[in-house]
């Protein structure tokens, strides 16, 4: 019977470890964690993060050929193959900061399994990696080795929060990266093996190790590229008069392009998309090619002015203050069917609208008001830290308060705020909301999700990203 151990219990090896169990019920699976709460979470019937579907998959294998563990040890010994989904979070401080990855737990992660071992492992890296990663931890591996024969290998991730459950059962592609040596290929063809039980053979790609970690990087900077390129688009539809939406459609329809990460948007979040492409650029820096830095700089850029020009039109929509008015913000998350609040807008939005002292009311299905508190007092790239390593009790932002319904948070304030695309967003009775507000009364719709129309006949004033403006905002300057 093959032994998996997965070290890391968050977003990426939970779900995949339980679909492995649940895919391949010959096998024993282990995610091992050395957050307490958060593995109590995983044996618990309220699991400690929200996805479609993951409920179902692991309540079936719970117990039976899936296990949830803080005894990390035991478990890395006694596993033939190790993934490692540890945090790889951007460095806050030193060389590279800002840019490269901070690989701190996962040498960590290495030391441990070479001391712990008592068998030969084949050791999986599935946390977003920069290149190179395999190189250094199989140095780590080899020179503390102790005699026992490790095996390399690259298997990222290609998920999407809110989908995770069916991309894995039903992948695009799985991508397998190993040594070229009869060693490394075997190791690559018994994680294929597992991956077998279920995804079809012309499905699993094999590369070189270095090509595995890359594809990853590129992957997600393309994706991101898309929706800074349909983003800076947007602003030149506001400008001009045209509607985004349009364009987009009219894009998409080109076989070569396809319609899909073509929605403008108050920009993308997630945890992966702007510590990925930093760290292409740093990757980039790094091998002397500045040029290609420069370019993969720009996709990040454009999604940060357009967070900066959302918070600008609503200021200036609002004659040009915002100070001491109630707005309310619906969703927080980075996208609908997640908790996930990493790196989302949300949070740039909030601070530049604090910045100008506005007291905000949040309304998300899935955060909590302890999340949202955090990740408006934290600094930036320290959220990608583990929960202990961060402060326990940050600062409680005073000018925001979190309500468990949007029409508590829209009650009595100025303007609304839509920054997540929940689908309950659009079936709110926006005439009651209308009734309890301030007015004149402001919808600024980041998401694009509300009939526009609908609402001005009610006497909404509307802001949609990438819409004709309304005739109330044209005379408005776009910068405040």
């Amino acid at each position: 019977m093959v032994k998996i151990c997965c070290l890391g219990a968050g977003y990426v090896g939970g779900p995949t470890m339980a679909v492995i169990a649940l895919k391949c019920p010959a096998i024993e699976v282990v995610v091992v964690d050395i957050s307490v709460p958060r593995i109590t979470a995983w044996n618990s019937d309220q699991l400690p993060i929200y996805e479609p579907g993951l409920d179902d998959v692991v309540k079936q294998c719970r117990g039976r050929n899936l296990f949830f563990s803080t005894d990390i040890e035991k478990h890395v010994t006694e596993a033939d193959i190790i993934f490692v989904s540890v945090n790889t979070p951007t460095k806050a401080r030193g060389l590279g900061a800002g840019k490269a990855a901070d690989l701190t737990y996962w040498e960590s992660a290495a030391r441990m399994i070479a001391d712990v071992s008592k068998s030969d492992k084949i050791v999986v890296e599935k946390s977003t990696v920069p290149v190179k990663t395999a190189e250094a931890i199989e140095k780590i591996l080899t020179h503390n080795s102790n005699g026992i024969n490790f095996q390399i290998l690259s298997n990222p991730e290609f998920l999407a929060e809110g989908t995770a459950i069916q991309d894995l059962f039903n992948p695009d592609r799985v991508l397998i990266g190993g040594r070229e040596t009869p060693e490394g290929r075997r190791a690559v063809q018994k994680l294929k093996e597992v991956y077998a039980h279920w995804v079809p053979e012309d499905r699993i790609l094999t590369t070189n190790l270095w090509s595995a970690e890359l594809s990853k990087l590129a992957a997600n900077a393309f994706l991101a590229q898309r929706i800074s390129s349909v983003n800076a688009i947007s602003a030149l539809c506001e400008a001009t008069g045209a509607d985004v939406t349009e364009v987009a459609y009219a894009v998409g329809r080109d076989s070569r392009i396809g319609p899909k990460f073509l929605n403008a948007s108050v920009g993308f979040g997630g945890s992966c998309f702007q510590k990925d492409i930093l760290n292409l650029v740093y990757i980039c820096e790094c091998n002397g090619l500045p040029e290609v830095a420069n370019y993969w700089k720009q996709v990040i850029k454009i999604n940060d002015y357009q967070k900066s020009r959302f918070v600008n039109r609503v200021v200036s929509s609002m004659f040009n203050t915002v100070s001491g008015k109630k707005i309310a913000v619906l969703g927080f998350a980075f996208k609908k069917d997640t908790g996930d609040t990493r790196e989302t807008p949300a949070i740039d939005v909030c601070k530049g609208l604090l910045g100008d002292k506005a007291a905000i009311s949040i309304y998300d299905p899935q955060v909590t008001e302890d999340q949202i508190q955090r990740d408006l007092a934290l600094s930036k790239f320290d959220w990608d830290h583990p929960a202990h390593l961060q402060p326990m009790s940050p600062t409680t932002v005073k000018q925001v308060t979190v309500s468990w319904d949007a029409y508590e948070a829209t009650r009595g304030a100025h303007g609304i705020c839509i920054l997540t695309e929940w689908d309950e967003f659009k079936a709110l009775d926006y005439q009651k909301i209308y009734d309890s507000m301030q007015k004149p009364a402001f919808v600024f719709d980041g998401r694009n999700i509300v009939d526009a129309a609908k609402l001005r006949d009610i006497g909404f004033i509307v802001y949609s990203i990438g819409k004709p403006l309304d005739a109330w905002l044209k005379d408005m300057p776009a910068v405040a």
